[in-house]
């Protein structure tokens, strides 16, 4: 069993995920023979699909009077799983355990993750599984399966100390957040307006440019197209002192560049938009600085001798900033970029000095929080420093993190609130702009980047379909607007923190660098993807279910285009249904039940809650009253486009409240 490749004939059907790292896949009723092992999915459970991690977004508290435990297992392969948790400290010899059942809290293509919330528990807590298929019994504990319980309460699992320090504990407001990021080169010089000329200034006798004309003041005086949107948190480009256009090879810290304005007007933005309900997070650029910021400039001209040696990642002396930028320099930078040399961030001056930029714009500022450049190539060491300074001044500043890949490790309470949730962005392509995936494979991946964090971590994401980085999403859709407008509404209703980058809104498009931060486009006339993004803005604000809500999937069938889902509190529910196909679908039993029920509440069991549909009505017609759709029962149709009865038309959507 070395190579997965010798059992290709096996047909699909079953993952068989090993240690030893292959995956294979094996049909239920089909068994085979490798190195003197057999397998049978008839007659055992799949053990090597059971994970659980203790101390991780599969063991930990959501506060202090509850603890969240999570175990995953292969998809459809057990009957019941059951926690059984005591008290680590118990004074008896067994631990005394209390038995709770676990429920299937989400499903990927291949796995079943169970979660149980324990309310009250005991601080310190040991437990283990009992996991039940068709045909076996068994103990999970200690990452070993057992026959039988040990008195030795060590080898079970433990959550030593839900201690308050260790929960995660992200802003409130973040959830009620939606994000506009703005380019600031590009944005706005006035009121509605982009000059779309480029300028030079000084700052400390060095050049620095713009290219389009954007300011602070630009900003400032748009303030109530943002809020007509719907808009209360904008995420704002670096806009300190720097060379380039785009700010990122910096000069200084303490200023704003001269090309964007002055300190005092960006003061004043703050305030206005405060004053409009609308928060402000910059850009923080800390991983590495221009090649003339001050340090750096001593270092070239005094070389060894220079107190800021140490500030700067791998240096050859003398330090030569090659002209020819084809030359590797003989300094670490930002990528291969040799005006951006890499700063030494576990230096403990470096980490004082950016430290003390953090609380100067926090405090003299009051800005909201800080989106983090490159945050995954900086040590944490640094970002614990920065946290704790920034968290002394304002406790509710978010942090934000740069991170393109699973962002786990910067997600457990000690250093980013959030991370920009480039997975999102990369599933979305592939269901709705290419299509090239079923709504069962696009279920599967975003419940995977749901499950692979903590639940309080989940809601702080920041859920992108494009950057200053990346190509704009409706050039990905290749034009098509009602590609792009299934993407927004599923941002919108989504959880985690929607970031609008500017000018979607507007139907900006773009491929490569130039295209995607392009003037903002102030004259075009309404088509009616503003009213759309106000709209599914305003959506998302109205319901609680849409912001708080627990997520749930619905329908997402292989070779479906169909994808519905929920979002439910205690008292609100809504549902929505995408269908991303060429062609007409009819919505299936299973959403119109939903429609037509009460909401489901957290610890009902599956049981409880089949019997209460099953009193209900099993479906529900819509109807046209007065131009307002609505269902029979107790559903209404908040907003659809193409339902007609049962059918939903190709591109189409319907939200439901139940």
């Amino acid at each position: 069993m070395r190579n997965a490749n010798s059992f290709k004939e096996i047909p699909k059907g079953f993952l068989l995920e090993s240690s030893l790292g292959f995956l294979l896949e094996l049909p239920k009723g089909i068994s085979f023979r490798a190195e003197g092992i057999t397998f049978d999915k008839e007659n055992i459970m799949n053990r090597t699909a059971i994970l659980h991690i203790p101390m991780s977004e599969y063991a930990y508290g959501t506060d202090e009077e509850h603890v969240t435990i999570r175990l995953r297992s292969a998809r459809g392969d057990l009957t019941r799983c059951i926690l059984h948790f005591g008290d680590r400290a118990c004074r008896q010899t067994p631990v005394i355990f209390t038995a709770q059942e676990m429920q299937i809290c989400a499903s990927d293509e291949y796995f079943d993750y169970y979660e149980a919330i324990l309310s009250n528990p005991y601080k310190r807590l040991n437990y283990y599984f009992e996991l039940c298929s068709e045909t076996e019994h068994i103990l999970y504990y200690g990452d070993c399966f057992m026959d039988e319980c040990v008195d030795d309460r060590s080898e079970y699992y433990q959550l030593p100390y839900n201690h308050r320090a260790d929960i995660v504990s992200v802003p409130d407001w973040a959830k009620d957040a939606v994000i506009y990021n703005i380019f600031p080169d590009s944005f706005a010089t006035g009121r509605a307006y982009l000059s779309c000329c480029p300028s030079q200034k000084e700052f400390d006798g060095e050049p620095v440019h713009g290219k389009l004309g954007g300011t602070i003041k630009g900003i400032a005086e748009n303030v109530s197209y943002l809020k007509e949107l719907g808009i209360n948190a904008v995420y704002i480009n670096p806009i300190f002192a720097a060379g380039e256009y785009h700010k990122y090879d910096l000069l200084d810290y303490f200023h704003i560049d001269p090309c964007f304005g002055t300190n005092e007007e960006f003061r004043e933005m703050v305030k206005l938009f405060h004053a409009n309900g609308i928060r402000v997070i910059i850009d923080g650029v800390f991983n590495h600085c221009g090649w003339k910021f001050f340090a750096f400039e001593d270092v070239v001209k005094n070389g060894e001798a220079s107190p800021y040696k140490d500030w700067f990642y791998r240096l050859s002396f003398p330090v030569i900033r090659p002209e020819n930028g084809d030359i590797y320099p003989g300094y670490e930078c930002f990528g291969y970029e040799r005006m951006m040399p890499k700063l030494n961030t576990a230096n403990p001056k470096v980490v004082e000095y950016f430290c003390k930029v953090c609380q100067y714009w926090l405090r003299e500022y009051d800005i909201d929080g800080w989106r983090l450049d490159v945050a995954s190539e900086i040590n944490d060491g640094f970002w614990e420093a920065f946290r704790k300074a920034a968290k002394e001044i304002k406790p509710d500043a978010i942090l934000i993190g740069e991170v393109w890949e699973t962002a786990r490790h910067w997600l457990d309470g000690k250093i980013f609130d959030s991370a920009m949730n480039y997975d999102f962005r990369k599933h979305c392509r592939r269901f709705f702009a290419e299509g090239s995936i079923d709504a069962c494979a696009f279920d599967g991946r975003v419940t995977n980047m749901r499950m692979r964090y903590r639940e309080q971590t989940v809601y702080a994401q920041l859920n992108l379909l494009d950057s200053h980085d990346v190509s704009r999403f409706l050039s990905l859709c290749g034009g098509d607007g009602r590609r792009y407008r299934l993407a927004v509404l599923f941002q919108m209703t989504f959880p985690g923190i929607p970031s609008v980058f500017y000018g979607d809104e507007k139907g900006m498009d773009g491929i490569l660098e130039d295209e995607y931060r392009a003037p903002m486009n102030w004259q075009k006339e309404e088509d009616g993807l503003f009213t759309f993004f106000k709209k599914t803005i305003l959506l998302r604000r109205t319901h609680t279910a849409l912001r708080h809500g627990a997520f749930r999937t619905l329908c997402a069938e292989r070779g479906s285009r169909l994808y519905a889902y929920a979002r439910e509190t205690d008292s609100d529910r809504i549902i929505i249904a995408i269908n991303a196909g060429d062609a007409p679908v009819l919505l299936p039993e299973t959403v119109y039940n939903e429609v037509s029920s009460t909401p489901a509440s957290p610890g009902i069991s599956q049981t409880a809650q089949a019997q209460t549909q099953q009193a209900l009505p099993q479906t529900a017609q819509a109807s046209q009253s007065g131009g307002k759709a609505s269902l029979t029962g107790a559903a209404e149709i908040l907003w659809q486009n193409g339902l007609c009865g049962q059918e939903l038309a190709p591109m189409g959507w319907a939200v439901f409240r139940a």
